[in-house]
């Protein structure tokens, strides 16, 4: 039903920073071949956290704290001659993106997870210096297959939003990744969070949406991984405040949205990322971290 969405929107939003931008900053690391050996991002850790006993900040005091960069990223393989000029700009070719990886270890990123995020931002918790955070949308089998080994390479950690419609399935154009893989994912450290049923927009939900869109996918999730779902990301990064109370009663933490503005009332509900594009080499990656964070 909702395979022709999933494989030709994505999370596709107007709110999407421009892929035009220009390779201004110039990067202290410089662009280096993917293949050549980088110093791990593991040499630096933050400390173990206990989000149990976070108590959540007022919301002047979280939009003061400076934000974090947050990746979102889509397709990661190489563009073929059916993908458009829209549809590229989710496509991150698979060079590309062990380039991209590369420079942010070399320019001395770390990778964080929701709990460190979430930590910082309602206390004020250290973070690792340069904190990155890299998110998957849609439970595409590429990031499985090419993302996941090419962060482990460099010690990083992701989270990755799952759509549970198309878990397991093969498509038109993309295949999706099993119960098991995501349950790996899982289980090596990484994040898995609710990315809805099948892509509905939530600005639309009504009835039975919360229960087909929040409720079942939640729970399916929580079954494959044996984890509580705690992160929510808004198909397209489209939300309304009228939604956020009903993500708050079923326990989720945060929830992620695109590049629209935090809402200055519930800001760990609208956390910013921008859209790794797939025009954008790693010297514009940087470029456009620098200039939205």
């Amino acid at each position: 039903m909702a395979a022709a969405v999933i494989l030709t929107a994505g999370c596709q939003s107007k709110s999407q920073s421009s892929a035009g931008a220009t390779d201004k900053v110039a990067l202290a690391a410089g662009e280096t071949s993917a293949d050549s050996t980088a110093t791990s991002s593991e040499t630096e850790q933050a400390p173990a956290v206990d989000v149990s006993k976070i108590k959540v900040a007022d919301a002047k005091t979280i939009l003061a704290r400076k934000q974090v960069p947050i990746l979102c990223y889509h397709q990661v393989r190489d563009w073929k001659p059916r993908d458009g000029k829209v549809g590229k700009d989710y496509i991150v070719e698979v060079q590309n993106f062990k380039n991209q990886v590369k420079m942010l270890a070399d320019s001395g990123y770390h990778s964080i997870l929701p709990d460190q995020l979430y930590a910082y931002l309602n206390t004020g918790a250290p973070l690792p210096s340069k904190p990155i955070m890299f998110t998957f949308d849609d439970t595409d089998m590429d990031q499985f297959t090419v993302a996941a080994p090419t962060l482990k390479k460099y010690g990083y950690k992701a989270v990755y939003f799952i759509m549970t419609v198309s878990i397991g399935k093969k498509g038109k154009f993309v295949d999706y990744m099993t119960k098991e893989q995501i349950k790996q994912l899982s289980d090596e450290g990484n994040v898995i969070g609710s990315h809805t049923y099948d892509h509905k927009n939530f600005k639309k939900y009504q009835g039975k949406d919360w229960e087909e869109q929040l409720d079942k996918p939640t729970k399916k999730l929580e079954e494959i991984t044996g984890k509580k779902m705690t992160e929510f990301a808004y198909p397209f990064g489209l939300w309304n405040a009228e939604g956020i109370p009903e993500l708050k009663k079923r326990g989720f933490r945060m929830a992620f949205s695109l590049a629209d503005k935090r809402d200055q009332n519930d800001p760990l509900f609208t956390v910013r990322r921008i859209i790794a594009s797939g025009y954008w080499s790693p010297r514009t990656l940087h470029n456009s971290i620098v200039k939205s964070f």
